[in-house]
C-alpha cells in the first residue's frame, strides 16, 4: 500500500489501518489476523486500553515483538475500569493518564507508543491538563504523537485552539457524512489528519442486515447499499474510495475478526485504485446528507 505522511508521526502510514477491537481473544487467531494485515501492507494498528479490559493491547503486543520498528502502534486512554471490572468511568485527568500509559506500555510490550489518543472528550473536560500530560509523555519519549477520538465539532474546535494533535478519529461513511459540514473543512486547513472509523457502517453497507443507523431506517440503509451494488464494484472498494477521497483523511481504521476479512479489505483497497473519481462524485450527489444536531 502507498504510504501517507501525517505530521507528528515519525513513520508514514498505510491508507488502511487495522482496528484491533474485534480481534478474537485467542492469541493464535489474533496473531494470524495481525500478521496477514501486516503482510498486506497495513502498518498502523489501533487498539485501546478499554478493549477486552486490556487484553487487546496484550494481543497486539505479543504479535508485534519481532517487527515493532516497522509498525505504528496507536492506543487510547480515558476510560478507567472499575476495580471490580463491572464497567468503567470517564477519567481524563493528568495523573490518571500518566499512570495508564505505563500499563499500556507494559501490555503492548514496547518502550514507546507512536500515537496516544484521548478516547473521547467533552467541553467540560480539563483539555489543557490532558495535553499537558501528553506533551510531558512526548518529552519523556514514552509517546511519539497524540490525538483524540471524538465526533464533536465543538470539542474539536477547542482542541485545535490549545494543541496540535496529529490525528482526530471520527466516524465517516455514506451513512454518516456529518464531518463534511464543518470538521473536514476545518482540518483540511491544519496539519491534523482524520483517522476514519465506521467506514463500512458496522458492516451494513457490506454484508450485514440493515437496521436503524443514526436517523436512517433499515429501508433507507438498504437503498444506499443498493446504489453501491449497482456500480459494479465491490462494496469494500467503493467505501474505501469514498472514505479516502476527503483531503483531511489520513487513514481508514477498519476492523477485522478473521483473516478472510483482511483479504477482502486488501482486495477492496486494490480495487479502489481503479475506481474513477467521477463515480464517487456522482454517488455523493445521490447519498443522503446529514448534519450534527448536538455538540455543534
Amino acid at each position: 500500500m502507498e504510504k501517507r505522511k501525517i505530521p507528528g508521526l515519525s513513520m508514514q502510514i498505510s491508507p488502511i489501518s487495522l482496528g484491533c477491537m474485534s480481534l478474537p481473544a485467542k492469541p493464535k487467531e489474533s496473531q494470524a489476523i495481525l500478521e496477514r494485515a501486516i503482510a498486506a501492507g497495513i502498518n498502523l494498528l489501533d487498539t485501546a486500553d478499554l478493549y477486552q479490559q486490556g487484553l487487546n493491547e496484550e494481543l497486539v503486543g505479543a504479535a508485534i515483538r519481532t517487527q515493532r520498528d516497522r509498525l505504528t502502534i496507536a492506543t487510547k486512554v480515558g476510560n478507567q475500569w472499575r476495580p471490580d471490572g463491572n464497567g468503567w468511568d470517564w477519567n481524563p485527568r493528568k495523573d490518571y493518564i500518566l499512570k495508564a500509559v505505563e500499563d499500556s506500555l507494559k501490555r503492548l510490550n514496547t518502550d514507546y507508543i507512536d500515537l496516544y489518543q484521548l478516547h473521547g472528550g467533552t467541553l467540560e473536560d480539563p483539555l489543557e491538563e490532558v495535553f499537558e500530560a501528553f506533551e510531558s509523555l512526548k518529552t519523556q519519549g514514552k509517546i511519539r504523537a497524540y490525538g483524540i477520538s471524538s465526533i464533536r465539532p465543538n470539542v474539536i474546535r477547542k482542541v485545535l485552539q490549545i494543541a496540535n494533535p496529529a490525528t482526530i478519529m471520527m466516524q465517516y461513511s455514506p451513512l454518516d457524512r456529518r464531518p463534511e459540514e464543518e470538521v473536514f473543512p476545518l482540518l483540511s486547513k491544519s496539519q491534523t489528519r482524520v483517522l476514519v472509523r465506521g467506514a463500512f457502517a458496522k458492516g451494513q453497507l457490506i454484508d450485514k442486515p440493515a437496521s436503524n443507523y443514526l436517523d436512517y431506517s433499515p429501508t433507507e440503509v438498504d437503498a444506499v447499499g443498493q446504489m453501491i451494488k449497482e456500480t459494479g464494484y465491490s462494496p469494500e472498494g467503493i467505501l474505501i474510495k469514498f472514505g479516502l477521497s476527503q483531503e483531511a483523511v489520513g487513514s481508514l481504521v477498519i476492523g477485522a475478526s478473521s483473516t478472510e476479512q483482511i483479504e477482502k479489505i486488501a482486495r477492496g483497497y486494490r480495487e479502489a485504485q481503479q475506481i474513477p473519481e467521477e463515480l464517487i462524485t456522482d454517488l455523493m450527489a445521490k447519498f443522503p446528507i446529514n448534519h450534527y444536531q448536538q455538540h455543534r
